[in-house]
């Protein structure tokens, strides 16, 4: 199982693509114990490891495998919602966003 700061610093390297999000998102991870927020609400999107408590205008649920999966372009958003290895929490358009920003090239 990778470490908490491996998965974060992996998220870190796609912030330049996310600086356009506009709103704050929680990842529960909850195989590696780890939530974190990523926060796409000023011109550079950041991201800081959270309690599982932290406010925002979602909150996605998956496990480790799958972030990493989403993340490589190996796993389609639509199909990890769609199949239930992507939980989402409060608005489903931000998550929609946050997945086009991730596609764009």
């Amino acid at each position: 199982m990778t470490d908490p700061e491996t998965i974060l610093e992996a998220v870190r390297a796609v912030l330049p693509k996310l600086g356009g999000l506009g709103y704050r998102v929680r990842f529960d991870i909850a195989d590696a114990d780890l939530s974190f927020l990523l926060d796409g609400t000023g011109a550079v999107a950041t991201v800081v490891e959270v309690d599982g408590e932290e406010p925002a205008d979602t909150v996605l649920r998956m496990d480790q495998g799958n972030l990493t999966k989403l993340m490589e372009g190996r796993l389609s958003p639509m199909l990890a919602f769609a199949t239930g290895k992507l939980k989402v929490e409060g608005s489903k358009g931000v998550a929609l966003k946050l997945a086009g920003l991730l596609d764009e090239d």
